[in-house]
């Protein structure tokens, strides 16, 4: 098993009111508010991330928009990746994740508290009711999270193509989109060792709907690439 899930179960046994309390709220989500939720996955987080030698650095809070009703899109480096942006996140923001995410331990009741939908990407006419949802709820005023590549690409710091059809969601909405580049973040699956390890999450300036309007979704794709790779290259040696 990954580093990251084996310090996140053993620091929650070592802590075993908190194991009890976060499946207690993903069996009972409608029983609580979303900022009662996203507070215990925060207090969860922290704890695994100090109790598994994670360092998680974040830049640029400042960016995140003060208004809900917006979209993060991450360039993805595993399934750490939530957890690092959660980390540093202040406000509630749900996730568009694979279906397999939902049978990895923990994450499987991290993401159910967050109430996030779950994708088939064999199963374009779920996909696409998946894409309806979530704007609706964007729209609401919920935040989301979709990770534009797909998959992680199993490349370090280097992100890979981000597809059109991702942004779908955003353009219907027509909703701020917060890049947000990742860097290290894939270190704690890759890496066996339990040596401290730190991770950067850089929230960058929202494109405002005004901006993007007039765009493809593929150059919409490709414009949040290039700002996140052009912020990793600059921060990846920091």
């Amino acid at each position: 098993m990954k580093r990251i899930i084996v310090m996140v179960l053993r620091n929650l046994y070592r802590i075993p009111y908190l194991w009890i309390k976060l499946c207690w709220y993903a069996s009972h989500v409608d029983k609580y508010t979303e900022e009662q939720r996203y507070a215990l996955l925060k207090k969860i987080d922290h704890a695994a991330n100090t109790g598994g030698n994670l360092n998680v650095q974040g830049y640029g809070v400042e960016n995140i928009p003060k208004e809900n009703g917006f979209m993060f899109y991450p360039n993805h480096q595993g399934l750490y990746d939530v957890l690092a942006i959660m980390e540093c996140c202040p406000v509630p923001f749900s996730v568009v994740a694979k279906k397999e995410v939902f049978q990895v331990p923990f994450l499987k009741q991290v993401f159910t508290c967050m109430k996030a939908f779950m994708i088939d990407r064999e199963d374009i006419k779920q996909s696409m009711q998946v894409i309806i949802n979530v704007t609706k709820e964007v729209k609401n005023g919920r935040n989301y999270l979709i990770f534009a590549e797909g998959t992680r690409n199993k490349d370090k710091n280097n992100p890979h193509e981000f597809k059109g059809g991702s942004f779908k969601a955003a353009m219907r909405a027509k909703c701020p989109i917060v890049p947000v580049a990742l860097i290290d973040s894939y270190k704690s699956f890759d890496t066996g060792s339990a040596k401290p390890l730190t991770v950067q999450v850089h929230f960058l300036e929202p494109i405002p709907y005004e901006e993007y309007k007039d765009m493809k979704s593929t150059e919409i794709a490709e414009e949040v690439r290039s700002r996140i790779t052009d912020t990793i290259k600059k921060y990846e040696n920091n």
